[in-house]
């Protein structure tokens, strides 16, 4: 099923948390027909279906997975449940979408990329951070040459207060395989390296913190065994670093605050979010007859949600903009940056 030339990919979405969004997504674009939705909870299964409307709801994900008139299909579960319900939906022929991380470590990442490349199916990862206008305008003055050889760059998500489901999976490491660095921090290392031309990694190192988490979960009486503010040091190959961050909870002057900003050889970039929320603006700088100049980047016309091109990848048959391998580097770096916090140690990738 996964190589017929179809219209319109028929879509099935796992996990009505942040599947809720990827369900309407499908259900809005020409390219999809939201064929099916699941969640082990049926009373969200169906109240999602009162709003996108899919043919049919299930509430295993073997169930969706098996249902022959689905061609793609988008995992949103918690991350422990990536590696086994992405490689199922694989082997049964159908291409996914994967919500980040791709799975709980690179061990299992990597056999995840591997099915996919053998089956010769679609694996891409929801990267939703690239697809902004904001980031688009960026990459395309890199593509332009506009920023030279980018040598350093910094990315930052920080939270004051923003734990997701204190208690829950995301909090526990045996179900989450980690805290604010596997779950925002690898947006902002997503969008760097993307923005960097995923430049082969030669060393990282690392450092790990959970004590406002703790604090917070030890008042309330719920586990908490994950980090709330990670950093990395990233060096690459052709000599360029990147320094990254990430926290749930810090004592810090604003509720959300992201950015990436790049230093290249003929010019700079920031991205950063505006009143602390999901709004994002980009400015680009360099030298102009002996000044600093400072301008906004203009986006590519079309824009497409990860979704759509999601779909067009499967239609046109082409490679997406996020593949699973991409994916899989980032787990590797993440891997590394706790496993450099656990030792103290520089590990050499």
């Amino acid at each position: 099923m996964g190589h017929s030339r179809v219209e319109r990919v028929r879509a099935g979405v796992i996990g009505m948390g942040m599947g809720r969004n990827h369900a309407l997504a499908f259900r809005d674009l020409p390219e999809a027909e939201l064929v099916a939705i699941c969640d082990a909870n049926p009373e969200r299964a169906h109240q999602v279906a009162a709003e996108a409307q899919p043919t049919r709801v299930y509430t295993r994900s073997e169930e969706l997975i098996a249902d022959p008139e689905i061609d793609a299909v988008a995992v949103a579960l918690p991350n422990f449940l990536h590696a086994s319900v992405v490689i199922a939906a694989l082997e049964a022929g159908k291409h996914v979408l994967c919500e980040k991380p791709l799975a709980m470590n690179a061990a299992e990442g990597e056999r995840m990329v591997e099915t996919a490349r053998r089956l010769d199916l679609k694996l891409m990862m929801h990267f939703n951070y690239r697809f902004h206008a904001s980031s688009m305008a960026v990459k395309r003055a890199v593509d332009e040459g506009k920023l030279g050889h980018i040598y350093y760059g910094r990315s930052v998500w920080h939270r004051s207060r923003g734990i997701p489901g204190l208690g829950g999976w995301f909090t526990q490491g045996r179900m989450s395989g980690g805290g604010a660095l596997i779950d925002l921090g690898i947006h902002r290392l997503d969008l760097a390296l993307w923005l960097m031309g995923y430049p082969p990694v030669a060393s990282v190192t690392g450092v790990s913190f959970g004590h406002l988490g703790r604090r917070l979960a030890d008042r309330e009486g719920k586990p908490f065994d994950v980090d709330d503010l990670s950093a990395g040091f990233i060096r690459f190959e052709n000599g360029a670093a990147l320094a990254i961050e990430a926290s749930w909870a810090s004592n810090s002057e604003k509720r959300e605050d992201q950015w990436t900003q790049l230093f290249g050889l003929e010019g700079g970039a920031i991205l950063r979010n505006l009143w602390e929320g999901y709004e994002y603006e980009a400015w680009l700088f360099r030298e102009a007859d002996g000044h600093m100049v400072h301008e906004r980047p203009e986006p590519p016309g079309h824009l497409e949600s990860p979704q759509q091109h999601f779909c067009r990848a499967i239609l046109h048959d082409f490679e997406p903009m996020a593949p699973g391998e991409q994916g899989l580097t980032v787990m590797r770096i993440l891997d590394a940056i706790y496993a450099s916090a656990r030792s103290g140690l520089e590990v050499r990738m």
